[in-house]
């Protein structure tokens, strides 16, 4: 079974960006499909109409650790100076 995560984004004008993180929630469903069943019941609540966007990501993403070549797993949203997937984690 596959772990997602669903964020919540709110427009926002005073932020830079246009929008603001509203939520992270993990979820363990089998597919990406019963995420979208999620977001469907959610509507009532967080409507586009109002501003709110949802984003789903797989939450764990397999990545190659630069030293030793091995393969881990990682939550999708790292840093990418904390992985050991990357130069600057080995650097410091």
């Amino acid at each position: 079974m596959k772990m997602f995560t669903l964020e919540i984004y709110k427009k926002d004008a005073r932020k830079k960006t246009g929008e603001r993180l509203v939520g992270k929630y993990d979820h363990n469903f089998c597919d990406r499909d019963a995420m979208q069943r999620e977001i469907k019941s959610l509507y009532p609540t967080y409507r586009e109409a109002d501003g709110y966007r949802f984003e789903i990501h797989e939450t764990y993403v397999t990545r190659t650790n630069m030293m030793s070549g091995g393969k881990f797993m990682e939550r999708y949203d790292t840093p990418y100076y904390c992985s050991p997937s990357s130069e600057t984690y080995w650097s410091s």
